[in-house]
């Protein structure tokens, strides 16, 4: 007997039980529809028509050429929008985005563009929350806009270096910009009717967002119960100790129950997140690469936790009550019930003690702010953090009788 045949008899288990149906796949679709019909008047009313990040413009240096382009780069942008602040009162800005009305603020000092163009050292200042999921999304749009305009610098440069003509430099400069703002390549999602359906930052955000992602964070925990439940009864019926007696290693055993937990928790993702593309409308193949990634390491970090309640749990309701407390804390806290973002800086930092909340940050980072695959690596790289510690912790605890 090989590791893949007990995670197949696992398995086999697990689909004899009517209650797996209802656990991994009714009670998450049933629950994602509630809480995205729950959660749209709320997006609707934070978000009446444009529902990027605020992020707050101070801009000192008024006659530069370089701020009008940032501000238009700003307004054009799917994550950020540009909120104008008095350039001469600056001191309210920290506690706009301690409150968390702004995800950011930026200022752009006098002198900056002359300097940029003279190649002469310059800096913005920005301003912003680290911890808080807002704040680093902002970041890194505000670092993609400030790269884009650098970069039409240096193709100014260059153009005049090639034509030895010094008069191009604000020609060529603006050429470079307007690139920026019209893409050579756009993609239109559009409905059998034909009508245009605007799925970017930049359109209408449903409740569906941040109920779809929340659930199959939160399922991916209580699906364990019948997983979880298998080691228990093995334990309690002495299966497990009469395994030993045949020529399987302790660490197949382990191995086969890890990995049918696994591929539960990663095949219920997969329904769901073709359920939340398909019939609720969240964009989750605009990056599948990154998605996959976010599934896989999802599914890791919950297979861990399973095996850390089936070692921890003696009887069959130990095994739900842990599950279902589990469930209810890394939920609440992690924010797969309301987003972090609006819960305040204090209850956003202890979420993200929990890996739930990392969870949810990869997959709103895609579906929710529009980034791309770098913006689920960090999260990707907690959870797997998390997973070794777990796996640890279940290990220590495991015991074969």
């Amino acid at each position: 007997m090989s590791i893949l045949d007990i995670a197949y008899k696992d398995i086999q288990q697990i689909l004899r039980d009517w209650n797996s149906a209802l656990f991994l796949v009714v009670m998450p679709i049933l629950f994602t529809a509630f809480f995205g019909l729950v959660l749209n008047p709320t997006f609707s009313a934070d978000h009446p028509g444009d529902p990027r990040l605020p992020v707050g413009w101070i801009n000192q240096d008024p006659d530069g050429l370089l701020s009008k382009s940032f501000e238009t780069l700003l307004a054009t942008s799917d994550v950020v929008r540009p909120v104008f602040l008095d350039g001469a009162k600056t001191d309210g800005s920290s506690d706009m985005v301690a409150k968390g009305e702004l995800a950011a603020v930026i200022r752009m000092p006098a002198g900056y563009s002359q300097a940029i163009f003279a190649d002469q050292p310059a800096s913005l200042d920005v301003i912003a929350d680290q911890t808080s999921a807002g704040g680093r999304t902002a970041i890194t749009a505000i670092e993609t806009i400030t790269g884009r305009l650098l970069g039409a610098v240096e193709s100014a440069h260059l153009s005049v270096e090639v034509n030895q003509d010094p008069a191009r430099l604000q020609t060529a400069f603006q050429q470079a910009v307007s690139a920026w703002k019209e893409p050579p390549l756009m993609v239109i999602i559009e409905q059998a009717t034909g009508s245009a359906q605007q799925q970017s930052l930049g359109g209408k955000i449903s409740g569906f967002t941040q109920s779809s992602a929340g659930m199959i964070v939160q399922f991916a925990m209580f699906g364990l119960i019948n997983s979880a439940m298998l080691l228990v009864l093995e334990r309690k019926t002495r299966c497990l100790q009469r395994l030993l007696t045949t020529p399987v290693h302790r660490a197949q055993i382990i191995g086969g129950h890890v990995l049918a937990m696994f591929l539960v928790v990663f095949f219920q993702q997969v329904i769901l997140v073709l359920l939340g593309q398909f019939a609720f409308g969240v964009d989750y193949l605009r990056q599948p690469w990154a998605i996959l990634l976010l599934m896989v390491v999802l599914a890791l970090w919950s297979a861990s936790l399973g095996l850390l309640i089936g070692a921890l749990a003696r009887k069959e309701d130990q095994v739900i009550v842990l599950c279902l407390v589990a469930m209810f804390v890394f939920s609440a806290l992690g924010g797969a019930w309301f987003p972090l973002d609006i819960a305040g800086k204090a209850f956003s930092s202890i979420g993200h003690l929990l890996p739930s909340a990392w969870a949810m940050d990869g997959f709103q980072n895609i579906v929710l702010r529009g980034l791309g695959f770098n913006s689920v690596l960090l999260p990707s790289g907690i959870l797997l953090a998390y997973t070794a510690v777990f796996f640890g912790l279940a290990l220590w605890h495991f015991k074969f009788e």
